[in-house]
């Protein structure tokens, strides 16, 4: 056997030097050329079973990257247009396809598109250059004689055939979505030259994002200031379907070209349009428009060769050490004391190294009703504080909770870094601690309404963890922290349950800062209701609004159902969890009994339906309300073993108790280790009063609009009596809606004005105020109470095209009068 390999190299060996030597001398290389030198080097034709066409091709590419090292492709300059396409004319059209080419994607970069690429890197001496999918060397071998090469290809036999072309070059045959990872013991490049697959990756098969990934993976890998240029697929662009991901990847980079070319594969067999991005890994410049051409010959008249930025060494973070916080003092980071630091040459996933203690931590200094925060129960190997002092609730820091059996696995550096503070890394170990419980008995859902019917042959309901830190704890964070857990052990299928889908970007920070992409995080808005949703793997992001929506016979629950399928065991991070509250109906506003919400009533069936999920919990007013709690079905708050047959009389008692009986709730589920409720410290914080004393021109101004508005409250009084609502004889009432009606909207809309009108009075104080601020370095944070945005969008919808065509509104304060 070895022997067939050793001629099955020679042979391979012998067709390219054969290609090769023809494209040398300036020959067409047709396919009837193309199919006699594969004939002649291995003995045989491809009727006998000696080769196939697309072996054919690929030997073609490897002598082509040969030739290529020797003789580039003419396009030195952008407006060098002679004999421009000579090479790429000479040859053949790919037409025959493999299952491996198809299944990984091996399209080659054509040789022009690959010249254009390199001359748009502008590669420097001294640049390391990566190609993190390199193919058979067409892209990179316009980087002829460079001495700091890398190349990395997934598939073996491209792999070999690289090195023969390429023997000085570090070859390496990782995934190229996690080259960043991959190679991390290898100096970071300061080039990136890439064509990733468009739709395949590996360990998923088919995936539309598989160009994203690889693209956020290769950003994540250059260094600071370096340049990347990639060929990725026609959608990734500022369109709706991915206007949201595409501004996340390249949020923090500059886009110095942006190119779409059509027509400039068809020497590979396909007709598909692609986009050429060069991009400098520095914040600051704008958005550039898009060039579009047919053809390479017709494209580089219009494109322009960007000068490089300087190249810096990526920013360590350096860990923070803290003492335990005061609350009466503003919390300053000291600097860590010198010691050896060596960043890890991979990023490994490993067990979060933690040890408990069989007697809690000592309580803290206590300041009025809080308690400074710290893990009662655990004490992390390598962990930083929060960037800001937490607190708890004297109530609830008294309680301990109980020591963990659960060991999170994490990336090295999510941990040695820093990435999550000590507190964070806690809510990790005790959701998986909760997570690995079940409530006791077994349980169907019941076929109406929204509770769960005991069973024997029902299923056991996995417990569930409520996560009560109020806001900059970072909620957000340790949502993506306990879905990173589960991923990296295998469970990568996740719930992302949010308020509005604003919030998705949010998630993907929080989700990416971790190290995860953020093509990982797909809103189930990318699919319509009808449709099965294809993401293989992934987090699905849903609003709590589109999960309650509903079309004729499909419902958007059923589809979330349908794509968990019901032996589902990852996470769902129900955030902001009290938009459910309304699950359990009651009294509203007016006293007027309530059902429940519909987007609670869903919130719940999707854990009835799935109880094998890891449901997360998450919001600031858990503890506030019963009702905040009824949508926690996984808390065992109700049920057997417990206090309360079921959920209404778990709400009746509980209601009758008042807030106190809410807080003797959360202080048994911390100790159950189900619920952990912290909040930032006001350390530091200092307030200041600032009063702006009215100008007599400005208390001539109000006492003129108090008389105008004094007129129009004797005006609107003689109306009522004139359109008989009130009888002005008698002084009686003869209709008291309308009455009622009038002087309320009366009140509130003079209310808004003098609003308006006192706060634009105070602004003469407050702009001086911040620029005295920002004189003295500090910045200024503005809060907008009202924006008046609801009163814009009435005016605009009662405008008539001819009003629309000539705009003029006023918002002020005169259009109340």
């Amino acid at each position: 056997m070895p022997n067939l390999f050793e001629a099955a190299d020679a042979a391979e060996r012998r067709a390219s030097e054969i290609l090769a030597q023809k494209l040398g001398a300036d020959e067409p290389i047709t396919r009837r050329v193309l199919n006699a030198a594969m004939t002649e080097a291995f003995g045989g034709t491809d009727a006998d079973g000696k080769w196939t066409q697309r072996d054919s091709f690929e030997l073609l590419e490897h002598a082509l990257a040969h030739h290529l090292l020797t003789d580039p492709y003419p396009l030195r300059e952008l407006g060098d247009v002679v004999a421009a396409c000579d090479l790429n004319d000479r040859l053949p059209t790919q037409t025959v396809r493999s299952e491996d080419q198809l299944e990984w994607q091996q399209f080659s970069t054509p040789v022009d598109l690959a010249a254009v690429a390199v001359l748009l890197a502008n590669v420097q001496q001294g640049d390391i250059i990566l190609e993190p999918s390199a193919g058979n060397g067409l892209l990179v071998a316009q980087c002829r004689g460079h001495a700091g090469l890398q190349l990395n290809e997934y598939a073996h036999a491209r792999r070999t055939r690289l090195a023969l072309a390429f023997p000085d070059a570090t070859i390496t045959g990782h995934d190229g979505a996690t080259i960043n990872s991959a190679l991390a013991a290898s100096p970071r490049p300061t080039v990136i030259l890439m064509n990733p697959p468009f739709s395949r990756s590996v360990g998923i098969g088919a995936d539309s994002h598989a160009a994203v990934r690889h693209l956020q993976a290769a950003l994540r890998r250059l260094q600071p200031g370096g340049r990347l240029v990639a060929i990725m697929p026609d959608w990734f662009g500022r369109n709706a379907r991915m206007r949201d991901l595409f501004e996340t990847t390249l949020r923090e980079v500059s886009v110095r070209s942006s190119v779409r070319l059509e027509k400039c594969y068809l020497k590979h067999g396909t007709s598909i349009a692609v986009r050429l991005f060069v991009i400098d890994k520095m914040p600051g410049a704008a958005m550039t428009a898009t060039i579009q051409s047919s053809s390479i010959r017709d494209l580089i008249q219009s494109l322009k060769v960007h000068p490089r930025g300087a190249v810096s060494a990526a920013p360590t973070s350096t860990p923070r050490r803290a003492s335990n916080p005061s609350l009466f003092r503003a919390l300053k980071s000291s600097p860590a004391k010198p010691r050896p630091f060596h960043a890890p040459v991979r990023n490994n996933v490993l067990p979060v190294g933690y040890a408990t203690l069989d007697t809690p931590a000592p309580l803290l200094e206590q300041v009025g009703v809080y308690l400074p925060y710290r893990p009662s129960r655990i004490e992390f190997e390598t962990a930083g504080e929060h960037p800001t002092a937490l607190v708890e609730s004297v109530a609830m820091g008294s309680i301990a909770a109980p020591i963990p059996g659960y060991l999170p696995h994490l990336p090295e550096r999510t941990v040695s870094e820093r990435l999550l503070s000590a507190s964070q890394l806690e809510t990790v170990v005790y959701a998986g601690h909760a997570w690995s419980q079940y409530l006791p008995g077994k349980f169907k859902p019941s076929k109406e309404g929204v509770g769960l019917e005991e069973a024997e042959d029902g299923r056991a309901y996995r417990k569930g963890y409520f996560l009560g830190d109020g806001t900059g704890a970072g909620k957000g964070r340790q949502i993506a922290a306990c879905i990173l857990d589960n991923w990296l052990q295998g469970r990568r299928r996740s719930i992302w349950v949010s308020k509005n889908e604003a919030l998705l970007e949010d998630a993907r920070r929080d989700w990416t800062g971790l190290g995860g992409l953020a093509a990982d995080i797909q809103p189930l808005s990318n699919w319509k209701i009808d449709q099965a949703i294809p993401l293989e793997q992934g987090v699905l992001f849903v609003t709590y609004p589109t999960l309650r929506s509903a079309r004729g016979e499909h419902a958007r629950l059923q589809q979330i159902i349908e794509w968990a399928d019901g032996d589902f065991e990852g996470v769902i991070g129900f955030d902001e969890a009290h938009e459910m509250g309304g699950v359990a109906g009651g009294e509203g506003a007016l006293g007027r009994k309530q059902e429940g919400s519909a987007q609670g009533v869903c919130g719940v069936l999707l854990q009835n339906h799935l109880p094998d999920a890891r449901v997360l919990y998450a919001s600031a007013t858990g503890a506030s309300d019963v009702n905040n709690l009824a949508y926690a079905v996984r808390l065992g708050l109700w049920g057997p073993e417990t206090a309360f047959a079921g959920r209404e009389q778990f709400i009746a008692e509980i209601r009758k108790g008042g807030i106190a009986a809410m807080e003797l709730v959360a202080r048994d589920l911390k100790a159950l280790g189900l619920y952990t409720a912290r909040a930032l410290s006001f350390a530091g914080v200092e307030y200041d009063v600032a009063r702006h004393t009215l100008t007599p021109d400005q208390i001539a101004i109000y006492d003129s609009y108090a008389d105008a508005w004094a007129i129009i409250h004797r005006n609107m009084e003689r109306a009522l009596e004139l359109t008989a609502i009130v009888d002005s004889i008698e002084n009686a009432t003869l209709n008291s809606g309308a009455k009622a009606s009038a002087r309320s909207r009366f009140e509130s809309t003079k209310q808004r004005f003098f609003g308006q009108l006192l706060l634009s009075m105070k602004l003469p104080t407050v702009i001086a105020a911040a620029e005295d601020h920002l004189a003295s370095g500090q910045s200024v944070v503005l809060q907008l109470v009202t924006t008046a945005e609801s009163i814009l969008n009435r005016r605009l919808a009662e405008l008539s095209p001819e009003e629309r065509a000539d705009l003029e509104i006023d918002l002020s304060p005169r259009e109340y009068v």
